[in-house]
């Protein structure tokens, strides 16, 4: 992961995807949608506001990646940045969604 100004982003290609998740913190969970993947983290915006602070851990499950376990690295304006804690289980699920299912999606709407 590299830094601009002090601010950490994503040194892999970022893939705009449309998928529907369930994230749990601690013992809260939200529905929330997946819009961008890559194969080190994801972006996801979050149907309600969960109470949560970068560092926690956290859990993502969707029927096309299945369940996937990561930490937050950045809370904004009810969106969520998630790097996951790599395992070849995670890995083997990322590749599998790109592989099949995975079509490039534009926004409908901007922030």
């Amino acid at each position: 992961m590299s830094t601009i100004k002090d601010m950490p982003v994503r040194a892999t290609d970022r893939s705009r995807v449309r998928i529907f998740a369930t994230v749990q913190v601690m013992h809260q969970s939200t529905r929330g949608r997946v819009v961008d993947l890559s194969p080190s983290g994801m972006a996801l915006d979050l149907e309600k506001p969960i109470q949560a602070i970068p560092g926690q851990l956290v859990t993502i499950e969707s029927e096309e990646l299945g369940r996937l376990s990561g930490t937050i690295r950045w809370l904004s304006n009810g969106r969520l940045g998630i790097q996951y804690k790599l395992s070849t289980n995670a890995l083997a699920q990322i590749t599998s969604y790109f592989r099949f299912f995975h079509e490039e999606v534009r926004p409908v709407l901007r922030r």
